[in-house]
């Protein structure tokens, strides 16, 4: 996957943290958060980008967070691991890891002194049935100016205008997970962990075609992506307007299915194998 180079994406710290991704595989992103000093890890499917971006900016691995089991998301583990042997790993309680881990599910908070910042764990089963997602918030009692907004790291449960595929869940609790994150405060940020952005807006496009926040969106995108800039984050205001598996209740989605009058379920459903197959 090209991409911007990381200098430029780097160009002097706006707050007390910053989150950067790091491209991996053909569409993965790991976020990276730091304070200039320690690195939170997400999902590291692959540790070379991972250390190599680490010994640029002369950071020391102190955490990885794992939103759930699939390979392009824990593979580089072992390879950090060695690296940085100190590093404390959060993990899906209901999922089996073979790494030491600690294990985390719906309301855990875990609290990252260092980084001023604290988590707070949701089970969004769906894509696989242990799936969750961490909600950050910077420590309230620390709080100043510079800090970032609420952020959401959601793994493969919601993408930029999608929501991931159903490998292990029923529509039920990939629906029900997706509420869960829709009811976060609009202004939170979304950090998902693949470049989908583009292709979900082309797919929602064909459901709501006179949706303006959607036709808006598109034009952003596409702009953000010829300069090679990821599309992400998003935030769950933006999502809410233009991802069309947050817009069940749209009477133009509804139309375009044929679904008048149909549960948001029934709705869902329609749009996540429709989008199966585009």
């Amino acid at each position: 996957m090209t991409f911007i180079p990381l200098e430029q994406i780097i160009v002097g710290m706006q707050h007390t943290l910053q989150i950067i991704p790091i491209p991996a595989f053909k569409d993965n992103y790991i976020w990276l958060i730091h304070n200039g000093r320690q690195a939170v890890i997400v999902d590291p499917g692959d540790a070379t980008p991972v250390l190599e971006t680490l010994n640029r900016l002369d950071l020391r691995l102190a955490t990885i967070l794992i939103t759930h089991h699939h390979h392009d998301h824990i593979d580089g583990i072992s390879a950090l691991l060695e690296a940085f042997p100190e590093t404390t790993i959060y993990a899906p309680k209901q999922e089996k890891y073979g790494f030491k881990h600690k294990p985390v599910s719906d309301t855990d908070v875990i609290e990252l002194a260092e980084f001023g910042i604290k988590f707070t764990v949701i089970d969004v089963p769906g894509h696989t049935l242990g799936h969750v997602a961490y909600f950050m918030e910077p420590n309230a009692k620390n709080r100043d100016e510079n800090d970032l907004d609420n952020v959401i790291l959601c793994g493969d449960t919601l993408f930029g205008a999608g929501c991931g595929r159903l490998f292990e869940g029923t529509a039920a609790q990939m629906l029900s997970s997706l509420n869960k994150l829709a009811a976060l405060p609009p202004s939170t940020q979304v950090y998902c962990t693949h470049e989908y952005t583009l292709h979900n807006i082309n797919f929602a496009l064909r459901l709501e075609p006179n949706n303006q926040a959607l036709i808006q969106r598109h034009s952003d995108t596409l702009r953000l992506r010829n300069l090679q800039q990821p599309s992400l984050p998003s935030t769950i205001g933006l999502e809410l307007a233009t991802n069309p598996f947050l817009r069940c209740n749209s009477q133009e989605i509804q139309s375009a299915l044929h679904l008048k009058n149909a549960t948001n379920l029934e709705v869902f459903s329609a749009i996540r194998e429709l989008r199966n197959h585009y």
